[in-house]
């Protein structure tokens, strides 16, 4: 929300009321609780009228402070975000005071408050990270034209006479809470969820694919001054990143009450692992989902001669689908949602599934969401039920925009949760496995079954749906098997991976942006990320389809997935089938170094697909690079976006880095390499110092015994120990002294077929390894 009008004044008819003067102070367990007012206080007559704000500075877990500032104190709001769902917070807190300072210290982080003028500067040990100066927080009563153009208002869903026929008029003044912390010279921002625009947010205005609005979005961002930030409300969060005063941050709300977060730490992952203590982490995902996922696309052929032909023929390439996707044509048109195969295409589902389960060893995901069709014919059900959202008259909440009629099942009413799980445990029991779901919700003239706020409820509701989907799978599959392929998200989603990126274009540049989303939603605590192969809308010329499916691999998840044409590789060119060929090989291949990363992402809340400056905080160039990443610490990728007759150009940060596919090519950095990349390639260097591990080749699906016949490769390990885990509670140990490494198998059960060592100049000795040897010593080349 932008209050002012040029930096000197204020918008025609904003009324401020800052925090200026700390009246009262109270200790607590965890912090301070102060009263501050809004006006100078020098004689008791000031304290007559005027707000006066509580504002508890406290810290919830290590490493972390919270600013919660309130005005009005009723009682708490229904629905907020689930904090520490599946990690306890970490008591670390130590008070002072000196003269009239008061000092919050956890874990590195110190929170410094002045009295009067009421100030908050937090620091690290080595800087100041950031401060809310004099005037950096207050009330404001704002006219409501200023507020026509925010998210809630200018929505369609608001405007639309569909989804809101009888608008209820903004009153005519609405209070914000506002609050601003500093930017430093050189400070720059990331994050706030998958956005597709600038890398970095500094002064942007940013949103979903290829548009002005986003699936995912986060109210959390990450600096490169070692902190972030977590602000703690699910409702409509206006941040100005340098936008209203380009030397701060500026973050709002509509109400009564304003929290958030700093979060302090030495590295940019550290602030990752205690935002997601705060918020969560995913759980440990099925091995097979790392595989190819293969869609029947949107707007094509569903029947079921054509998934299995399109089975048969990837089968045929050597290209193995893990995971076949049936888009929404698998219920009749119109129906949608009615969990019913549509006879016409899959007259015995039930046999089908069983039998290309069986054929071409795929798992099976169906497209769902909460949209209940007038037409489906379970719509009556819902209606007597009392199942659907409603509108505030109480009739049920009903548009037209994506089916005839729909409604929206309210999950906030147990007994609609019992009714929607039951459709879905009908289509577990048939074959299905897994879950497309997507969703967007109304908050406009709109209540639900137990009075949550409908403005909170627009981003919470796809953390309601997808747990309950997620939990299902979980329940009925087993630990470990539960996986959704989801669009819609927020903080704390990440517990219920996997999220991909939406419907983008077949273009360069919508590549790109894809590349932006996956990496924006990976720095605001989600450890996986995927996105349509080759784009969505449009058929992508073949060399573009080539390029993405490089990327595509080289992600976290990896799905073919189109509108209104296949993105099987065969109508690219057979040449198209043939690098993908390799490509799925090589993922395969890595599987070993790749799951022990998605269970380390459970562990810490690390992302397996890394922006640059993750890995490499100290190295200035990386800050800005977003069209490479490093999968997990070893591996650095740069998919190719320019024509094959033109230039890709890329960087490499310090040491001597290893091509991942031809091991005699070697570059030391830093660098920045420009070249011509082949169709059949994309570029992957391997970190100087990595203990590689992969399995063995032809395995022909991602899930399989990570221990056996492993191939352990070297680069340019130093001397001393370099570990390696290896899924399942494997350790391999390399110990390179005097001229040799020693590598040792020194926890769990494993085998290793070959050792690769690859040293200066890009030299390499390979050593064959006698079956059941768990120790072996080799010379350096």
């Amino acid at each position: 929300m932008k209050f002012i009008d040029g930096f000197w004044h204020l918008k025609n008819g904003v009324k401020p009321y800052y925090a200026l003067q700390v009246v009262k102070v109270d200790q607590q367990t965890d912090g301070y609780e102060l009263q501050v007012s809004t006006k100078p206080i020098r004689h008791r007559g000031d304290t007559l009228g005027g707000p006066v704000l509580t504002i508890k500075v406290h810290s919830p877990t290590e490493g972390v402070v919270g600013v919660k500032i309130d005005h009005f104190n009723h009682s708490e709001p229904i629905v907020n975000i689930p904090l520490f769902p599946n990690a306890k917070p970490i008591s670390n807190v130590n008070l002072s005071k000196a003269g009239s300072d008061y000092t919050l210290s956890t874990a590195g982080l110190n929170a410094v408050i002045t009295e009067n003028p009421y100030t908050i500067t937090f620091k690290s040990p080595k800087q100041i990270l950031t401060s809310a100066g004099p005037k950096h927080q207050g009330v404001f009563d704002v006219p409501s034209q200023w507020t026509l153009s925010s998210a809630s208002n200018s929505s369609c869903l608001a405007t639309d006479i569909g989804s809101n026929p009888n608008p209820e008029p903004l009153p005519p003044i609405i209070r914000y809470i506002n609050s601003e912390l500093n930017l430093s010279p050189g400070e720059l921002i990331y994050g706030f969820g998958e956005q597709f625009g600038s890398f970095v947010k500094n002064a942007n205005i940013d949103g979903g694919t290829s548009s002005d609005q986003a699936y995912k979005c986060v109210p959390f961002y990450l600096t490169n001054r070692n902190y972030g930030v977590f602000i703690n409300h699910p409702g409509e969060v206006e941040v100005e990143v340098g936008s209203e005063k380009v030397s701060r941050v500026g973050v709002s709300v509509a109400g009564s009450s304003l929290e958030y977060f700093i979060i302090y730490g030495e590295t940019p992952l550290q602030i990752l692992e205690r935002y997601t203590r705060m918020t969560g982490r995913p759980p440990v995902l099925p091995s097979w989902t790392f595989g190819l996922w293969l869609s029947t696309s949107f707007l094509t052929s569903y029947s079921s001669e054509t998934v299995s032909g399109f089975l048969q023929g990837m089968q045929d390439r050597d290209i193995p689908v893990r995971v076949f996707h049936l888009d929404c044509f698998w219920m009749k048109q119109y129906e949608w949602c009615s969990f019913t195969f549509d006879p016409d295409n899959f007259p015995d589902p039930k046999g089908y599934l069983s039998e290309i389960k069986r054929k071409f060893g795929v798992k099976i995901c169906v497209w769902i969401n909460p949209y209940i069709s007038q037409l489906s014919p379970i719509f009556k059900e819902g209606i007597k039920g009392g199942y659907f959202i409603q509108r505030t008259d109480g009739t049920p909440w009903q548009w037209d925009l994506w089916q005839p009629g729909l409604a929206i099942v309210d999950f906030t009413n147990p007994k609609a949760c019992e009714w929607y799980l039951a459709k879905l445990n009908a289509l577990i029991d048939i074959g299905v496995d897994c879950f497309k779901v997507t969703e967007r919700i109304p908050h406009a003239s709109v209540k639900y079954f137990d009075g949550s706020d409908p403005m909170r409820m627009h981003n919470m509701y796809s953390i309601i749906y997808n747990e309950l989907v997620f939990n299902l799978l979980r329940d009925r599959l087993g630990e470990g098997e539960a996986v959704l392929f989801a669009r819609a998200s927020f903080a704390g989603g990440q517990r219920f991976p996997v999220h991909w990126g939406g419907d983008c274009e077949s273009t360069w540049e919508a590549m790109a942006e894809a590349m932006r989303g996956c990496l924006s939603l990976t720095l605001s605590g989600f450890a996986f990320a995927s996105h349509d192969i080759g784009g969505f809308e449009g058929h992508p010329p073949p060399e573009i389809y080539q390029r993405w499916v490089a990327f595509g691999l080289f992600s976290s998840h990896s799905r073919l997935h189109g509108s209104s044409s296949y993105r099987v590789p065969w109508n690219y060119g057979e040449e198209a089938a043939k690098n993908m060929a390799t490509l799925l090989e090589a993922k395969h291949s890595l599987m070993p170094y790749l799951y022990q990363l998605a269970i380390q992402s459970t562990e810490t809340g690390h992302p397996m697909q890394r922006a640059m400056f993750l890995e490499f905080p100290e190295d200035r160039n990386t800050h800005y690079l977003d069209r490479q990443f490093m999968m997990g610490p070893s591996l650095l990728v740069a998919p190719v976006f320019v024509p094959q007759e033109e230039e890709t150009e890329y960087y490499i940060p310090a040491g001597r880095w290893t091509n991942f596919w031809d091991h005699g090519r070697t570059v030391v950095g830093p660098i920045w390499i420009k070249e011509r990349v082949a169709l059949d390639e994309i570029p992957v260097w391997v970190r100087p110092g990595t203990l590689l591990l992969r399995g063995p080749p032809k395995t022909g699906r991602p899930d399989y015994d990570y221990g056996k016949d492993l191939r352990v490769e070297l680069f340019d390990v130093a001397e001393g120990e370099t570990l390696a885990k290896v899924p399942g509670g494997v350790v391999i140990r390399a110990d390179r002294q005097n001229g040799k490494i020693k590598v040792t198998i020194i926890e769990g059960k494993a085998s290793i077929n070959s050792i690769f060592s690859v040293g200066a100049g890009g030299k390499e000795r390979v050593v064959k390894v006698d079956s059941g040897a768990t120790e072996v010593v080799c010379e350096l080349v």
